[in-house]
C-alpha cells in the first residue's frame, strides 16, 4: 500500500519554519565566512605588495595634530576612552569573558556551546599569531603610538580576537534568546564592540587601518566557521526539527 503523508499545520508548520530559519542562518554564516576569507586574502595581497602603505599613512596622519605626530586629535577624554575601549580586545579581558561564558555553559550543561567557545578562542589566538609571524609587518613608528604594543602588526590581534569572541558570544546569545529583537540586539552588540576595538587601535596609532580591516575579516570568518561546524554537527547527528 502507498504511504500517505499527512501534514498537520498546527503541529508541523512551526517545526518547518524553525528548520527554514536555521537553514537561512547557516547560509548567512557561510556567506560571511566566505566573503571574510576572500576579503582577507585580497587585503593580504595588497599589503604584501605595499599598495596600502600610502592610504594607511594618510589615515594615521589624519588622526594626529598637523606637525605633531605624537599628539592625537580630539579632546583628552577621547584619548582616555580609546585606551579603555582598546583593552576590551586584549587577551586578558577576552580570556576573562570566555571563562565567564564557559562557567555559564557548564552550569547549564551546554557542553557543545562550551566547546565552540574554546575552539573559537584558542584557534583564533593560534591563527592570529601564525599570520603575524608569516607577514612580519612593522607597526607604525613609535612617535605615532599612544600606547605600548608588541608583536608584528598584520593582522590586528585585538581586532581579530574581539571579532572572534564577541561574534561567537553574540551568536550563542542569539540562539537562546526568545525574541527576535533580543537576537538582533545580541548580534548588533557583538559587531559594535568589535568595530569599536578595531577603530581604537588605529586611533591610538598601534596599527595600520589595513591591519584592523584584515583582523575583522579573518576574525569574522573564523567565528562563522566555528558556528557552522557546530551547526553541521547538530544538523547531521541530531534531528534539526527537534532543536529549539
Amino acid at each position: 500500500m502507498p504511504l500517505k503523508l499527512r501534514l498537520n499545520p498546527r503541529r508541523d508548520l512551526p517545526l518547518l519554519l524553525r528548520s527554514a530559519r536555521r537553514e537561512i542562518a547557516a547560509t548567512a554564516a557561510l556567506l560571511v565566512a566566505g566573503l571574510g576569507l576572500l576579503a582577507f586574502l585580497n587585503i593580504a595581497d595588497e599589503v604584501a605588495e605595499g599598495d596600502t602603505r600610502a592610504l594607511d599613512f594618510q589615515i594615521l596622519k589624519a588622526l594626529r595634530v598637523p606637525g605633531q605626530p605624537h599628539q592625537l586629535i580630539g579632546p583628552e577624554w577621547l584619548h582616555t576612552a580609546a585606551a579603555d575601549v582598546t583593552a576590551l580586545g586584549s587577551v586578558t579581558v577576552l580570556t576573562l569573558l570566555v571563562l565567564l561564558a564557559l562557567a555559564i555553559c557548564a552550569s547549564l550543561r551546554r557542553w557543545a556551546e562550551a566547546l565552540v567557545l574554546v575552539v573559537g578562542a584558542v584557534g583564533g589566538v593560534s591563527i592570529s599569531q601564525g599570520l603575524k609571524h608569516l607577514f612580519l609587518r612593522e607597526r607604525p613608528d613609535l612617535v605615532y603610538r599612544a600606547v605600548e604594543a608588541a608583536n608584528p602588526s598584520f593582522p590586528s590581534g585585538h581586532a581579530m580576537l574581539s571579532a572572534v569572541v564577541f561574534l561567537t558570544l553574540g551568536t550563542l546569545a542569539a540562539r537562546f534568546a526568545p525574541r527576535r529583537r533580543v537576537k538582533a540586539l545580541a548580534l548588533a552588540s557583538a559587531v559594535f564592540f568589535s568595530v569599536l576595538v578595531g577603530l581604537s587601535r588605529v586611533y591610538l596609532g598601534v596599527h595600520w587601518a589595513s591591519d584592523v580591516l584584515a583582523g575583522w575579516c579573518v576574525g569574522a570568518a573564523w567565528a562563522m566557521a566555528c558556528w557552522l561546524a557546530a551547526w553541521a554537527w547538530a544538523r547531521f547527528f541530531r534531528s534539526p526539527l527537534a532543536e529549539t
